[in-house]
């Protein structure tokens, strides 16, 4: 190479480095708001060494053929293979527990939405009611919550609120216009493992399936999953239901402790346990503790 194009070739590598440097300049990778357990970092190295990880002919990827169909559309498989591969490789009991395992649209946010462990963007979630982040007293509205490391995100590409597509969350970031980014690993995209990113409130996100809880949610007669099982926890430690009720099923039981609660504190008794009705019950819950004598009693160990 001459002299004048080895120097324009070097001009332009520190031309690129220099706008690279630029990009990351501008933007601000976002702490967690939670910390990350040693399994998400782990789940994530899983998942970060599938990346470029590309579909074989017919669209057949060893993630379908383990999950027990070679040629499916393969997000969910992708994702429940990496936390299946984080159990093996190190003795982690994630798949089940922590993550489902599944291959239906809506499988996957409706174990999250049982486990009391599912964020919706915004609006009611379906067959529930709205939601509130733990901590404070106004709903949940887009953008709300960002989403944490290990995560997921679902998605739809239709109108409706059907679970099409789902991702993992790497990390989010800000940039310097005060957009949040989520940084996202995930599979058939469209026909590879690959990073992508995607705005906070970009549209085509129904939700998150969360590691931690982070958030309540309003419910009434018939609903089934840990939030009940909480809300139904609280009632029989105020003395409005028989521990036998607690169950997880939202029943006639719950619902009568419900409006006797409400009665009791001048709400109105609709039995539904709507934002102002929990808020109210976990402070009565944390009066209680304090009064209690055996809260307070020292146990001398000696």
């Amino acid at each position: 190479m001459s002299a004048p194009r080895a120097l324009l070739a070097l001009w332009l590598c520190v031309c690129l480095l220099a706008a690279a440097g630029s990009v990351l300049a501008e933007e601000e990778r976002l702490e967690p708001a939670w910390p990350v357990p040693d399994y998400v970092t782990r789940l994530l190295e899983v998942a970060s060494g599938e990346v470029g990880y590309a579909e074989g002919e017919h669209g057949w990827t060893k993630y379908g053929e383990w999950a027990g169909d070679p040629y499916c559309q393969w997000c969910a498989e992708f994702l429940c293979w990496c936390v299946d591969q984080t159990d093996q490789r190190f003795g982690t009991q994630l798949l089940g527990t922590v993550y489902p395992r599944y291959s239906g649209s809506n499988t996957g946010r409706s174990w999250f939405i049982n486990a009391g462990r599912y964020v919706i963007r915004k609006g009611p979630v379906d067959g529930w009611g709205y939601e509130w982040l733990k901590g404070q007293t106004a709903f949940l509205q887009s953008g709300s919550y960002v989403p944490q490391p290990g995560d997921l995100v679902f998605f739809t590409w239709t109108s409706d609120t059907d679970t099409d597509h789902v991702a993992l969350v790497e990390y989010c970031s800000r940039g310097e216009d005060g957009t949040v980014w989520i940084h996202v690993i995930e599979g058939n995209k469209p026909s590879s493992v690959a990073r992508d990113v995607y705005e906070l409130n970009y549209s085509r996100i129904l939700g998150y399936g969360t590691v931690h809880d982070v958030a309540d949610i309003t419910m009434h007669f018939g609903n089934e999953g840990e939030k009940v099982r909480q809300l139904q926890e609280k009632l029989v430690y105020l003395g409005y239901l028989d521990p036998v009720y607690e169950t997880g099923h939202f029943g006639n039981m719950t619902l009568s402790a419900v409006q006797a609660f409400q009665s009791a504190h001048r709400l109105r008794a609709s039995g539904i346990a709507n934002i102002e009705t929990q808020l109210r019950l976990d402070e009565a819950v944390e009066w209680k503790i304090d009064q209690d004598p055996l809260t307070w009693t020292v146990v001398d160990e000696d």
